[in-house]
Order: structure tokens, then sequence, then C-alpha cells
């Protein structure tokens, strides 16, 4: 059997009004092969999330549907806004399961170790990938990472990302066992005849010496190198002193300069735009950062941006040897959105549509990026994460 026939993927998109009318036609546009075996559906918060699953369960009946809302929608044509986009996989070459950990604040670790178990419940094929969708409201998404590895270790690669709700920042919604569900995790295992191949790349570079955290806790970093961490944050940065004193004015100069953070796989950024204290001088985004950890300030523009999304794609292409690539998830940052602008995202999605070259591809701009490789943690901020299917 062709292997085109064997595995396949296909997305749809609509921008229609109407909740159920924009899922149905989303879906049935993606449906392009028998046998489906997963839907991922991709929501603008401004629609009604219960019609969307209403329209994705009358376009596949019987097949599993996972999605969650987004700060935009990706796929090809550009990035879009208020509309539902859908991408499905199939084929007789692919086998799917997945789980739902709910209540997860407060366990996060236990909820990682419990969708991680639907590994198991894939045919025995060569590559597999656990792919998660997470809320983004929900602190400290590294400890979820670990207790997947607690159950799976370093041999399954991961992929994935947290749902957002278009900057609101009063709650998104996750979509999983035929169910709308928040403050959860939801595992989608995926094996293949052939390979799965994640990368995933950010385009900030490093500024000066690095610092060690000398406080922290809560997705929050208290002091670096025994100081106020929002002082030695600014200092570092050369920062103007509006930014000293003024939220606004440090959530403008901080989106463009995320903290990293040292990894076993290299430097990961953190968003620190969405949270600061200007009485206790702390600084944070809801990620955690270890206390005792290495740190550096970073920095970036456009075309570091856009030569770390060709960077991405490239990786996860080159991940997949000599097969030809039958699809790609796309997933950036909100974070990333609001520093490139309108026009930015309109010149990533044409980086990403030249990289697709023709085969279809789906995300979204999300509240916090999911990818590794290998090592223990993966949870990266304005970050684009690429999972190709081969």
């Amino acid at each position: 059997m062709a292997d085109s026939v064997r595995r396949w993927m296909g997305v749809g998109r609509s921008p229609h009004a109407d909740s159920r009318t924009a899922a149905l036609a989303a879906a049935a546009d993606a449906l392009r092969g028998e046998d489906p075996v997963l839907l991922i559906a991709f929501t603008a918060i401004t629609h009604d999330p219960a019609a969307v699953l209403a329209g994705l369960r009358e376009a596949a009946p019987g097949v599993p549907i996972v999605g969650c809302t987004t700060h935009g929608e990706i796929g090809p044509g550009g990035p879009s806004d208020g509309s539902v986009t859908v991408a499905a996989i199939g084929g007789p070459g692919f086998s799917v399961s997945t789980a739902v950990a709910e209540g997860v604040s407060g366990r996060q670790r236990e909820a990682g170790a419990e969708v991680a178990e639907c590994i198991g419940a894939v045919r025995d094929l060569p590559h597999r990938v656990l792919m998660l969708l997470t809320d983004g409201a929900v602190r400290d998404q590294e400890s979820i990472l670990r207790g997947v590895y607690g159950v799976l270790g370093a041999e399954i690669p991961l992929f994935g990302g947290a749902c957002a709700d278009g900057w609101r920042m009063t709650g998104g919604y996750l979509m999983g066992d035929d169910r709308l569900l928040t403050d959860a995790v939801v595992g989608v295992a995926i094996s293949s005849e052939a390979p799965l191949s994640v990368g995933f790349r950010h385009g900030w570079r490093k500024v000066g010496h690095p610092m060690i955290v000398t406080s922290a806790g809560d997705g929050r970093v208290y002091t670096l190198d025994d100081r106020p961490a929002l002082d030695v944050y600014l200092e570092r940065l050369d920062a103007p002193p509006e930014a000293y004193t003024d939220e606004q004015a440090f959530t403008e100069f901080a989106l463009p300069r995320p903290l990293g953070i040292q990894r076993r796989s290299g430097v990961e950024a953190r968003n620190l735009s969405t949270e600061v204290d200007l009485v206790g001088r702390s600084i944070g985004g809801g990620g955690a950062i270890d206390h005792g950890g290495l740190t550096w300030v970073m920095t970036g523009d456009e075309a570091s941006i856009l030569e770390a999304t060709d960077q991405a794609c490239l990786d996860a292409l080159d991940g997949l040897g000599d097969d030809s690539p039958v699809g790609m998830l796309t997933l950036s940052c909100a974070a990333l959105r609001a520093v490139l602008g309108d026009d930015g995202i309109r010149r990533e999605g044409e980086r990403l549509d030249t990289w697709a070259d023709g085969i279809p591809f789906a995300g979204f701009y999300t509240y916090g990026e999911i990818a590794r490789t290998r090592g223990i943690d993966g949870f990266h901020n304005q970050t684009l994460t690429v999972l190709a299917f081969g």
C-alpha cells in the first residue's frame, strides 16, 4: 500500500462566525483520507467551544477529538484570528490513544504521570511521540513534564503547548475525552510506521555574564545574585528609568527580552512580561525557574526570530531522514506574536508556508510551548516548536 494511503494529514480552517458551522466546515476540509484516527482543533476564544466540539463530533463520529483555544490560529495562507482550524491525521500507518488528567493545579507531577500512561495503548510501531495540551493558567508546567518523564523516561519525545485566550488572561479551554476542560492536561500518544520528528528553536541570544537564581518559587524569581531580581534584570539591560517604576513600561520593555534558563538540552527562554511586582521587586511568568539555577538576560529581534523559525522547521524535517513529510504541527508563542506585531507574524507565516512546500500544516499561538527530545525538561516560552509527520 502506498505511503500516501497508509499515512495522511489534512488541514481545514473556517472563518465563519457561527461556531458549529465553522467547526463542520474546517473538519470536512481536514478529513482528506480514509480511516481518520485523530482530529486536533485550534479555535479562537471568541467561538463557543461547546458548539465547536458539537460540530467536530458531527463531522467525524467516533474519531478522537482534542484541541484548545488560542491567541491566534496558524495555517496555510498565514495566521488568523477568529477561525476554527482543524488538523486531521489518519491511515493504518498511524495509531493514536488519548488521556485526560483533571484538577491539575497542585498536583502537576501526578497529572503528567497519568496522561503519560496512554503511550501503552498505541500499537507497537517504530516511532512514537506524546503530544500534550495544557491549561495555560496552570503554573509550574515543568512539573507536568517531569511527571511524564517519571513514566516514560527520555526515550519518547514530547510536543505540545498551553491553551490561550486571546490575551484576555481570564482562562481558555481544552478539548479531550469528548468534553470541554479547564485545569487539565490532555495527552495524545501517536505511533507511526514512519518517523515523527520534533524541532524547536528560539531567536534569543544571551547578554553578559550568567546570574544565579538565589531565591525563587511558584513561577517567580525573587532574587538574582542575592539582589532583587527586577533591579538586576533591568540593570543588565540598561533599561530606561520608567521600566523600574511603571508596570506598562516594564511589560513593553520585557517582551522582547526573556530570561534564559540553563537546561541540559540548552538555554530555554522564559517570558517575564506578564507578572511584575514593583513593590516586592520580583519578576515571573508562571514557569518554574529553579533555585540555584544559572540564568541570563536575553535579547533578539525580528530577524533572529525568523531565523529561528527557519531552523526549527529545518530540524524537524531533517529528522525525517529519507521519508517525505505528510504534514506538520507548528506552535508559536503569544508573546512572540506581541513582539513581531501583525506584519511580523505574517512574515513568520510566509516562512512556514515556504518550509511546508505544499504539505498541510496547522497550529496556534500558545501561552507556552512544549518540546523535548532529550533530558527531563522541555517547557518553553517565545519559541517555535514543530512536529513533522513522515
